[in-house]
């Protein structure tokens, strides 16, 4: 090709780059929603756990403590927290303590003889009414007396104050200057319920940056300081974290990269070109997945970059084979075959991923799998006319030379790799340590000090238990009401006896129809109240006639239509109840928190004898549903194995070589394994991914130096490849290893092991024994 036709050809692909880059940036949405990487549900109930697990109440807590120097400060700055919070549109609910009837709006004030249960037990007679009245000139002595006066004329019986009483927590700390803190006394206590899934770090961010401007805002005192805790709070730092580490580690590597490819290669061109399947293959795979999902999740990408780095080797064997004498297209013809092997082998062990079952997989399979191809395709069609048909030839390096005979000379007996294969297998078999990590939370690995602060501020506040929910389900939402109120005395038995310290659940809030109707139906016509209410007056100083309002309200009151969960839109009330009652697929779902359980087995028999209701235990139960995912995860891959071994087969059609190559990885899956076990790691679903990645890169060392096993020349070339290959692997593997993160360390320690026994089992097994003695 002319030197022009090299330019045109080179901006021509760099062009194609461009615009690859500017349809992923127009189309590419990134999610952060964690569920992704979850399994899919299979049935009704493992639906429920996940959504509860990435939705549910439990999962938007946030708890907030205001700590300072000053606890009236703290109560203060509480106070304006709580307003402000409720306006920002971040948070669906926000309580302190403080008795507020913010709850019930204006439309609703009538509703308040429905809703609550005086009505159950007593009757507006003159006896009830004026024991009420009677109360409230005790009141109307009292501090209070400011904050009752204005409320007296249209409710004498304090309903409101009842409703905002029982519709605080079941348990909750001490209250000082109204509002709630910790036994210390020296920290204000807040819990709020954030709009966004506690799994959505995005969500989680913004409701985060709303709490920290509310909170700067509203600080009366320097010296406070804002602590927050929770699902949703862990999310978002563990997010930052990874992504500050992700960015801290790829700049040194990436400099390293280039350190290394030009100690290799000594030509700044080469070092372009190599860049440039690597970069084909990366916006391709986007581009792939975005036209497919149309979001990509943030650990998609993480992981494809990372994945799809096996595409950098392939330009480097083209380099490294290159050599005087040889055209570059001619080179790449000849490399073909061992090169193509590879690809397809390594697509075909990530196509498991795409019936795995889990979006997040599918996601990383299509990535990867395009990827890997237009690097190929790129490095055998569009490199071999850019590159120098001279250049420095690796056969002529003395020190390979002398390298290769010196690892040729090492003894390689056949009973030493049974040998290692055997123990490995051993450790797996015999170890007392559980081989899988089932538990949810390896996906984000939390400090242990953050969690124990969790804990602690779970205990002051009576937070829910975020393991155990009893769920009631139903054909409606009055059966799951009735069921609900039905469990009630139940519940509160079991609280009585210590065997849990508070529940909650929608019933407390809005009470069924019938409920509702009975209540109605108690409330006396305006003349005979106005008769009762005259009759108490006669006995207390109040005027007469102060009570009209008391009088509408009640007449209003009777004919109202009784209300449903629907009718609760755009008031505070719609927040707390549609978090606990929920319609989906036709049917409805009530949830029922738990505070303090002690004795799950208790609870247990109540939901047994219950119609409709089930204790969830969601820690065991995702756990079971991420063994059952796996299991199926691991079938795909046996399947994908299968079909590896066939892919070599029919490139090398020879069982010996077959056997050659893939001796190495299969022994070196067995050392990662036996390594990591024995060092007492449980393997989580990252370790599954970099182990197929540690395969991959094996199965291409293992390729190439069989299909140099009898050139010494192309030895030396191949040694020249794969130790550049294998060393910027190990580089960035290695950066990983140190990463203070346990997913990005677990990731970076698998890998890199893998790479060293890929690279020494390699060179150890794959060459024929004839050529050894020789």
């Amino acid at each position: 090709m002319t030197p022009a036709g090299k330019v045109l050809l080179f901006f021509a692909w760099a062009a194609v780059i461009a615009g690859l880059g500017w349809f992923v940036e127009r189309n590419l949405v990134v999610g952060s929603d964690l569920r992704l990487f979850m399994p899919s549900p299979r049935t009704a109930r493992e639906r429920l756990v996940l959504e509860e697990i990435g939705e549910g109440p439990a999962s938007r807590m946030l708890l907030i403590a205001i700590s300072g120097t000053d606890p009236r400060a703290a109560a203060e700055t509480s106070r304006a927290l709580v307003k402000a919070l409720r306006d920002s549109g971040e948070f669906r609910w926000v309580a302190n303590g403080e008795g507020s009837l913010e709850d019930i709006p204006e439309r609703l004030l009538a509703y308040r003889y429905l809703l609550s249960p005086t009505l159950d037990d007593a009757r507006f007679d003159t006896a009830f009414l004026s024991e009420q009245l009677h109360e409230r000139l005790r009141d109307m002595a009292s501090p209070a007396a400011g904050f009752l006066e204005p409320l007296l004329p249209r409710d004498p019986t304090l309903e409101l104050l009842k409703l905002a009483e029982s519709w605080q927590p079941a348990t909750q700390p001490q209250l000082l200057y109204d509002v709630w803190f910790d036994a210390a006394g020296t920290e204000a206590l807040l819990v709020a319920e954030s709009r966004a899934a506690g799994f959505e770090p995005n969500g989680q961010r913004a409701a985060a940056d709303a709490l920290r401007h509310a909170f700067e805002q509203a600080r009366t005192d320097a010296t406070l300081a804002l602590e927050t805790s929770g699902p949703g709070t862990f999310s978002v730092l563990m997010k930052e974290r990874t992504q500050a580490e992700a960015r801290r580690l790829g700049t040194v590597a990436t400099i390293g990269m280039v350190v290394l490819l030009l100690a290799a290669y000594r030509s700044v061109p080469i070092l372009v070109l190599g860049l440039m399947p690597l970069a084909s293959a990366g916006l391709a795979g986007l581009a792939a997945v975005s036209a497919t999902f149309g979001e990509v999740h943030g650990i998609t990408l993480a992981f494809g970059f990372t994945l799809i780095g096996v595409a950098q080797d392939y330009p480097m064997h083209l380099f490294s084979h290159q050599h005087a004498g040889l055209q570059p297209r001619d080179n790449v013809r000849a490399l073909w075959p061992t090169l193509a092997t590879g690809v397809a082998s390594t697509c075909v062990a990530y196509l498991a991923f795409l019936f795995s079952g889990v979006r997040g997989l599918a996601q990383l399979s299509v990535f990867t799998v395009a990827g890997l191809a237009v690097a190929s395709l790129t490095t055998r069609y569009l490199l071999p006319p850019l590159v120098p048909d001279r250049g420095r030839d690796a056969a002529e390096s003395a020190l390979l030379g002398r390298l290769w005979n010196r690892i040729a000379g090492l003894p390689r007996p056949v009973w030493l790799g049974l040998a290692i294969g055997a123990l490995c297998i051993a450790v797996l078999w015999l170890s007392p340590r559980p081989l899988w990590e089932n538990s949810l939370g390896g996906l984000t690995p939390v400090p242990r000090p953050l969690i124990e602060r969790d804990i602690a501020l779970r205990r002051e506040l009576g937070a829910p238990d975020i393991r155990y929910l009893l769920v009631i389900q139903g054909d409606d939402a009055q059966a799951v009401l009735a069921r609900e109120v039905a469990l009630d005395p139940q519940l509160a038995a079991l609280a009585a006896s210590g065997a849990l310290a508070g529940f909650d659940h929608a019933g407390r809030y809005l009470p069924t129809r019938e409920q509702q109707l009975r209540r109605q139906a108690a409330l006396p016509d305006r003349s005979a109240l106005q008769a009762s209410l005259d009759a108490a007056l006669r006995t207390t100083p109040f005027k007469a006639g102060v009570f009209a309002p008391f009088l509408d309200d009640v007449e209003q009151a009777r004919s109202l239509p009784t209300l449903g969960p629907e009718d609760l839109a755009g008031t505070p009330l719609e927040a707390r109840v549609g978090g606990l009652l929920l319609q989906r697929d036709g049917h409805w779902t009530g949830l029922v928190t738990i505070t303090g359980l002690r004795d799950p087995a208790a609870l247990e028999r109540v939901a047994a004898a219950t119609e409709g209701a089930t204790l969830l235990d969601l820690k065991q139960a995702s756990e079971d549903l991420v063994a059952h995912q796996r299991e199926r995860i691991l079938w795909c891959l046996a399947a994908s194995a299968v079909l590896l071994v066939v892919v070599v087969f029919v490139a090398l059609r020879d069982p010996a070589r077959v056997r050659r190559v893939l001796a190495p990885m299969a022994l070196t899956t067995l050392v990662v394994l036996g390594l990591l076990h024995g060092a007492g790691v449980s393997l989580n679903l990252f370790h599954l991914i970099a182990l197929v990645l540690a395969a991959g890169l094996g199965l291409d060392y293992a390729l190439f130096f069989e299909r140099a096993a009898d050139d010494p020349a192309e030895q030396r070339r191949t040694l020249h490849a794969v130790l550049v290959c294998s060393l910027s692997t190990l580089m960035v593997f290695a950066l990983l290893a140190l990463s203070s993160l346990p997913v990005l360390r677990s990731i970076g320690i698998t890998v890199a092991a893998g790479v060293v026994s890929n690279f020494v089992l390699a060179l150890l097994l794959t060459r024929p024994r004839e050529e050894r003695h020789s």
